[in-house]
């Protein structure tokens, strides 16, 4: 079995790497449960280190229903990461209704040719998953990024279990696995195991100027600019309207 590390920065990636780990899933902004990194981000781990690299293709935060827009931003970052040399993907795509979006994940796995594909944790947002493993394997998803549709993987272990032993595809689980529950995961035939290797403590204690915006983070479809605000501030700002 193998040992995946989330990473979101080359210190992290190289800590994971000198720990043994197999390979490391590299995104940026593990709070927001990860999304694409940044062009630099890339090119620096893929220096910094020796051991595979699977790149998350996740534009923003919130739900797995994407634009046009968002499609070809995805299917530029795909290409822009094979040409660094990078070794997977990890990716996914759904409907409005929470359906496995085939057409979406037909057009991302085409740009990333014969790379190790890994089908995220939208796999756990899904509906009629069950229905959804076949067209995945057809895809040329090789894994499945799971928590067992439940808050941690060790509360999912049973579905994890039974994924592992009906389905062509990888099971990696993911999400709470650590040194405290580890031996859990422990011959039963996973591909890996997924974790991001972050001390779990109390919250920071910052006096600082707050830059952060809790109430901008969404769990489904993100925020998008309101025109008549924009256009309000700068028809202001051209002298308009006052």
């Amino acid at each position: 079995m193998k040992v995946e590390v989330c990473v979101s920065s080359v210190e992290s990636a190289r800590v994971a790497e000198a720990a043994g780990a197999d390979r490391l899933e590299l995104c940026g902004e593990l709070a927001l449960g990860g999304v694409t990194p940044s062009p630099g981000l890339l090119q620096a781990v893929r220096e910094a280190v020796r051991i595979p690299v699977h790149v998350l293709i996740r534009p923003r935060s919130g739900d797995f229903c994407y634009s046009e827009w968002e499609f070809e931003q995805m299917l530029l970052d795909i290409a822009f990461c094979r040409r660094l040399g990078f070794e997977g993907f990890a990716l996914g795509c759904l409907q409005a209704d929470g359906r496995l979006d085939r057409s979406g994940m037909q057009a991302l796995a085409r740009e990333a040719g014969p790379s190790h594909l890994t089908f995220h944790r939208a796999f756990d947002r899904m509906e009629d998953w069950e229905g959804a493993l076949e067209p995945l394997e057809a895809l040329g998803v090789r894994t499945i990024l799971s928590s067992g549709r439940a808050p941690t993987a060790e509360a999912g272990l049973s579905l994890l279990e039974k994924l592992q032993a009906s389905c062509g595809l990888g099971i990696m689980p993911g999400a709470g696995i650590g040194p405290q529950n580890v031996s859990l995961f422990l011959g039963r035939g996973f591909e890996a195991i997924h974790l991001s290797g972050l001390p779990r403590g109390p919250r920071e204690d910052f006096r600082g100027l707050p830059l952060n915006s809790p109430s901008l983070l969404r769990e489904g479809p993100p925020l998008q600019a309101d025109p008549e605000r924009l256009q309000a501030v700068v028809d202001r700002v051209r002298g308009q309207g006052l």
